[in-house]
């Protein structure tokens, strides 16, 4: 049975269109994709981290009340540390996120307040937001919270590199300078699909309270910026 023209166009299309992003994605996959490392917890591990810590100020970020920053230029947020309070803002939308309890959180379109379904969506998308955005922030501030494991990897040459995996099992395998500053991570997390991927973690900037925040990272060919942030 002879396909008609329309039906030969339309494959034809949707062949010319998908079969070089299949060829693109098999390709970095084949180039970037990395089996998970083993490592060894304990003491060295933990030491570490604790370098990587000491590197960024930890106590200057402990005692830092107040950060705001803006995330790929689409996303705002001053987060009131110590108070365990968000406010989100994109587009027309501010949210304010209780981040203690949930249920508190309020919604806001040019000042007035949105109940209901809607005012209960765009919070849980705030929640999300927040949840991804200030990870590519703080995330070596979070190597000792609860429930992360730590374990020393050796690489080639003898580097030291520290896998850290959290609760929902997502690891990321840090590496750092003489100094202990991280320089990158290979993620092995549920949104990558290439295991081992690798961001840049070198653009670091001392904020007003002495703590050192990232303003830039990458991936691929793909960017991550951090912009406005301040600190108090």
């Amino acid at each position: 049975m002879k396909l008609k023209k329309p039906i030969k166009i339309t494959l034809g299309i949707v062949i010319f269109l998908t079969l070089p992003s299949i060829l693109f994605f098999s390709f970095l996959y084949f180039k970037h994709h990395q089996n998970l490392p083993n490592g060894t917890e304990g003491k060295a591990a933990d030491d570490l981290a604790t370098k990587m810590l000491i590197a960024l100020n930890y106590e200057a970020y402990t005692s830092t009340d107040y950060i705001e920053w803006t995330f790929k230029k689409r996303r705002h947020y001053k987060w009131k540390k110590t108070d365990n309070i968000c406010e989100v803002y994109w587009k027309d939308y501010k949210i304010k996120l209780d981040l203690k309890d949930y249920a508190e959180s309020k919604a806001y379109v040019h000042g007035f307040i949105i109940e209901g379904e809607m005012g209960e969506d765009l919070v849980e998308d705030a929640n999300n937001y927040f949840k991804n955005d200030i990870f590519w922030l703080v995330a070596p501030f979070q190597v000792f919270d609860e429930g992360v494991s730590r374990k020393l990897v050796t690489l080639s040459g003898n580097n030291k590199a520290l896998l850290v995996t959290y609760k929902n099992n997502d690891a990321y395998l840090w590496h750092f300078d003489a100094t202990g500053k991280p320089t990158s991570f290979n993620m092995w997390d549920s949104k990558t699909p290439i295991k081992g991927l690798k961001a840049s973690w070198n653009d670091w900037q001392i904020a007003e309270t002495g703590v050192k925040l990232p303003t830039f990272h990458k991936i691929l060919y793909f960017g991550i910026e951090i912009s406005d942030i301040k600190t108090d």
